[in-house]
């Protein structure tokens, strides 16, 4: 069965659980806890809406319940998460929330609808397919307008022969007689009962009696597969991209892990990154940080003139508003700082050294005013050491 689409569309998370924003960890648990209880299809048996806002609240706690997500989601929406990866739910249905989520109803009356003391729910004889890692080296151009890369992964894939099944005949395999089927058993310990996985199906709820040959009963079996990745603009180095559904394949028929994607920023020759803004230093003249002229800066979209205003002083930066990177969201785009550079002419001609001659003779204390400053501290300084 497909991944589901987003079940509340319109609905924010926070409403859906009715926490506030600043809900504290355990207080979005609890808040999940009591609607999934209340909601769960096999309370409410035939009851579509029942199932319909059961998922919806768990697709609110997935979410909300992961700090990373959580963050993406206050900042920038349902927008923001899809833009890293995370579209929608990632349940096909009440057994794979369930399944994920078990932990926080230990003791609760799940275990009445799954099972009792075998340990819970019946085991689909599948397990999750691993997650995979890769990395992704972007240029500033192609953060600047997102692009498309197309990675080819060594992974287990779907055995062809088998369906998937992990057995000769796709459909021979039987609940495991051990554990009835719910791949964990329970044993009496005095007053205490404990429960560890299955000895004999692993776990798995399931037993293959006649193993595929080409899989050998996995179900999968090690293969190649290009898979292309949407990269949004604005992405930074360290983020983490994830492609659902594109990881290992499951054992025996369970879903597939997915794909991570961790941005790495190339070195760029000329710009540096800071948040959403770059930066850049370009050197300047003597003469043109002194008299004011016109130039030309590079920036991501080609080149721009700006004006050097006269008496510019080394160090000074000029900002190009909306000449940066975009944010991840798209509301908002960051700025080209371009530092000045004064260059000091390190050969001379002999007309550039008369003309700077007669320059230095006709200088006056109001023209290097920071330059007088600084010499009177320093004349204070050592008299109040001399006293």
């Amino acid at each position: 069965m497909g991944k589901l689409k987003s079940s509340m569309p319109e609905t924010d998370y926070y409403a859906a659980l009715g926490v506030s924003r600043t809900a504290s960890e355990d207080e979005v648990k609890k808040a999940y806890r009591k609607l999934a209880l209340k909601w769960h299809p096999d309370k409410n048996p035939g009851d579509a809406e029942a199932e319909h806002r059961f998922k919806g609240v768990a697709e609110a706690y997935e979410v909300l319940s992961d700090p990373e997500r959580r963050q993406l989601y206050d900042r920038y929406g349902k927008e923001g998460l899809k833009a890293r990866g995370y579209a929608g739910s990632s349940f096909s249905n009440a057994e794979d929330i369930f399944s994920q989520f078990s932990d926080i109803f230990e003791g609760s009356l799940f275990e009445g609808f799954f099972g009792g003391r075998t340990g819970g729910r019946r085991r689909s004889g599948g397990r999750t397919g691993a997650d995979l890692r890769a990395g992704l080296n972007l240029s500033l151009e192609e953060i600047l307008s997102g692009t498309r890369r197309t990675i080819t992964l060594r992974r287990q894939v779907r055995c062809e022969k088998c369906g998937g099944s992990g057995s000769q005949e796709r459909a021979n395999s039987t609940s495991c007689p051990q554990c009835k089927g719910y791949g964990q058993i329970e044993t009496a310990q005095g007053f205490f009962s404990v429960r560890r996985t299955c000895p004999r199906c692993h776990g798995e709820g399931v037993v293959i009696r006649d193993p595929c040959t080409t899989c050998r009963g996995e179900g999968r079996q090690l293969g190649s597969r290009e898979v292309e990745v949407r990269i949004p603009a604005g992405v930074c180095e360290g983020n983490q991209l994830r492609i659902q559904g594109e990881g290992d394949a499951g054992i025996r028929g369970g879903p597939p892990g997915d794909i991570l994607c961790l941005i790495r920023e190339q070195e760029h020759e000329i710009f540096t990154r800071s948040d959403n803004d770059l930066l850049c230093e370009v050197p300047i003249s003597f003469s043109d940080a002194t008299l004011g002229a016109k130039i030309e800066v590079p920036t991501l979209h080609g080149k721009a003139e700006v004006a050097v205003a006269p008496g510019t002083q080394s160090g000074e930066v000029l900002r190009l508003r909306g000449q940066g990177l975009p944010s991840l969201d798209g509301y908002d785009t960051g700025n080209l700082l371009v530092r000045l550079a004064v260059e000091t002419p390190r050969k001379l001609t002999k007309k550039m050294r008369q003309l700077l001659e007669e320059l230095k003779e006709s200088e006056s204390r109001s023209s290097h005013p920071g330059q007088h400053s600084y010499l009177e501290r320093v004349k204070k300084y050592f008299k109040g050491r001399s006293e």
